[in-house]
C-alpha cells in the first residue's frame, strides 16, 4: 500500500465536491479557520494569565514570620 498522492486527492476533492457543493465547502472552510484562530487566541490568553499570576507571586509581600526568622538567623550567623 502506497501513499495518498496528488491524483488521489484531486478525486477525494471532486467528490466532496459533488457531495456537498461548493457554497457548502466555503462554509466548512470558513468554519475551520475561525475556530483554529479561537483556538490559537484561547492558548495567547492562557498564557498570559500564566505569567501575570507567576508576577504576582514575585511580588507579593513576604509573610511578616518569614521575615522575623530570617533576621534572627542573620543576627545569630
Amino acid at each position: 500500500m502506497g501513499s495518498i498522492g496528488a491524483p488521489e486527492l484531486i478525486v477525494i476533492a471532486l467528490i466532496a465536491l459533488l457531495l456537498f457543493g461548493a457554497g457548502r465547502i466555503a462554509d466548512i472552510g470558513k468554519g475551520l479557520g475561525q475556530g483554529i484562530k479561537n483556538f490559537k487566541q484561547g492558548l495567547k490568553e492562557a498564557d498570559d494569565v500564566g505569567k501575570k499570576k507567576d508576577d504576582k507571586k514575585d511580588d507579593a509581600p513576604k509573610d511578616e514570620k518569614s521575615e522575623a526568622k530570617a533576621d534572627a538567623k542573620a543576627k545569630e550567623a
